[in-house]
């Protein structure tokens, strides 16, 4: 089945993203990454190495030209710090589409939308392919659409908490008004989470923790490609109406009597 995930002008099989924090070492890293058939690949710039040649680099384990590696600014607090780390990764050749996360509180890590909103702004004008994490929000989702964001990263649940979609009514809403490919950030706990998500129409998800947290990485990240390509699977096919009432299997016609 030919149903390609857009983002950017580009075609990639796989609907699911992932991080590449948290794991035990690059190695353990490269085998989920590998598992989950993820072709897109988000890095933490302030945290995971991908600017500095001399030092382990995680570069060195993921090939550039086999994965589109997505530099993410987790850790800033600020918009100035955000486009600050934007300009380091594509000025160390990694590449020009981001993940914009600007940070407002340590305790829920929600994010800053006032600043995310400005550091929007400056890097779609510096040419960047801009993908913003921010709530589950439809008009902040429209705003940043209409700043010229490539897609929308609502949060499902807060960053790394495993609750899975809290919001599904929001969620509904911002995949009803969005013209940009709409891409579930954070708060997936389990396979489960993922297949919803896609049931519901979303383009792809993004995850990290619940894979590289799992007692089993490997195994996790097998289970989530499986569940998003099931949820985009039954998405197409379009479920049946949910009915208060049994509906008989076999038809009533042609009984015996």
């Amino acid at each position: 089945m030919k149903d390609p995930f857009v983002l950017a002008g580009k075609e990639y099989r796989s609907r699911l993203i992932v991080g590449t924090g948290k794991y035990k070492d690059f190695a353990e890293t490269k085998r989920a990454i590998e598992a989950s058939g993820a072709e897109i690949v988000t890095v933490a710039v302030r945290r995971v190495n991908i600017t500095d040649p001399a030092k382990e680099n995680l570069l060195d384990y993921l090939d550039p030209k086999i994965y589109t590696i997505l530099p993410n600014t987790a850790g800033c607090y600020t918009a100035d710090d955000a486009v600050r780390t934007c300009r380091l990764a594509r000025a160390a050749g990694v590449g020009n589409m981001v993940k914009l996360e600007v940070i407002g509180d340590e305790k829920t890590l929600f994010p800053d939308i006032p600043a995310t909103l400005e550091a929007a702004k400056i890097l779609v004008k510096e040419g960047f392919i801009v993908l913003p994490y921010v709530h589950d929000d439809p008009v902040t989702c429209k705003k940043l659409e209409e700043i010229g964001c490539a897609a929308v990263m609502p949060l499902a649940a807060p960053i790394g908490s495993g609750l899975g979609i809290r919001n599904p009514y929001n969620l509904r809403i911002i995949l009803e008004n969005s013209r940009v490919p709409v891409i579930v950030d954070a708060g997936v706990g389990t396979a489960s989470d993922a297949a919803v998500a896609m049931e519901m129409g979303c383009d792809a998800v993004l995850m990290n923790t619940a894979i590289a947290g799992a007692k089993d990485p490997i195994l996790m990240a097998e289970a989530m490609k499986l569940a998003v390509e099931a949820g985009r699977k039954a998405f197409l096919a379009g479920r049946i109406p949910k009915k208060l009432y049994a509906t008989a299997s076999s038809p009533l016609t042609g009984l015996i009597e």
